[in-house]
C-alpha cells in the first residue's frame, strides 16, 4: 500500500515532463513551419498563432505546478537564510500555506471560468484551430448532434482548471515535505546562488587558464 502512491507520483511526474516537452517542441515546431510558409512560400498557416498562443498557455500553468515539485520558483531568502533552523521551518511553512492560499482562489476563479464553457457555452469555437479527426466525436456527442467546425472553448480553457489543481497538490505535497524535514524551502534562491557561484569559479577558472597560455606563448616569443 505504501508503494502506491509514490508510484502515482512518479507517473504524474512523468506525465509533467511528457507533457511540457511535447508542448514546446510543438510550440517550436509550429512557429519555425510558419515562418517558413510566410517568407518562403508567401503563405500563412491560419491556426498557428493561435495554437501557439494556447500551447504557451498549457506550458505555463502545467510547467507552474511541476516547478513547485522541482524548486524552480525563484524566491529571496537571504533574511530567512540566517534564522535558527526551527524559525526558517516556520517561515517556510508559512509561505507554504500563503501560497496554497492563493493556488485554492486561483482554482476557484479557473473553476467558474471554464464551466459555463463546458455546459450553457459548450457551443463557442476557437477562432482558427481546426478540429483534429481524432476529436471528431466531441460534437455529435454534447453539441446537440452537431459536429465542431473548430476547436470548441472548453477543451482549450481546460488547461485553467487542470493547472490550478496540479499546482494546490504540488503545494499540498510540498507542505508535507516542509513538516516532515524532506526539503527547507519552496524555492530556489539559494540553489541559484549556488549555481551562479559555480558558473564563476568555471568562469574564473577558464580565464586563469588562459591567462596562462598566453604567458607561455609571450615568453616562447622572447
Amino acid at each position: 500500500m505504501t508503494g502506491q502512491p509514490g508510484r502515482l507520483a512518479q507517473f504524474v511526474e512523468n506525465v509533467e515532463e511528457t507533457f511540457i516537452a511535447v508542448t514546446l517542441g510543438l510550440m517550436t515546431l509550429i512557429t519555425f513551419a510558419n515562418v517558413v510558409a510566410r517568407y518562403v512560400f508567401n503563405s500563412n498557416i491560419l491556426w498557428a498563432l493561435e495554437v501557439t498562443v494556447i500551447l504557451f498557455a498549457w506550458l505555463g500553468l502545467v510547467g507552474a505546478a511541476y516547478g513547485v515539485k522541482k524548486n524552480f520558483h525563484i524566491g529571496v531568502d537571504v533574511i530567512v537564510n540566517l534564522l535558527p533552523a526551527p524559525v526558517k521551518k516556520a517561515f517556510a511553512l508559512l509561505a507554504v500555506a500563503a501560497s496554497l492560499a492563493f493556488a485554492l482562489l486561483l482554482l476557484k476563479g479557473a473553476w467558474d471560468y471554464w464551466l459555463p464553457f463546458a455546459t450553457d457555452r459548450i457551443w463557442m469555437e476557437t477562432d482558427d484551430i481546426p478540429v483534429p479527426g481524432f476529436l471528431a466525436w466531441i460534437g455529435p456527442l454534447i453539441n446537440d448532434g452537431e459536429a465542431y467546425e473548430k476547436m470548441p472553448r472548453f477543451v482549450t480553457y481546460f488547461a485553467l482548471p487542470l493547472g490550478m489543481a496540479l499546482l494546490v497538490w504540488r503545494l499540498l505535497q510540498a507542505s508535507y515535505e516542509v513538516l516532515t524535514g524532506q526539503r527547507n524551502s519552496i524555492i530556489a534562491a539559494h540553489e541559484v546562488e549556488d549555481l551562479i557561484e559555480d558558473a564563476a569559479a568555471h568562469l574564473h577558472d577558464h580565464e586563469r587558464i588562459a591567462a596562462t597560455k598566453d604567458e607561455s606563448q609571450a615568453r616562447k616569443e622572447h
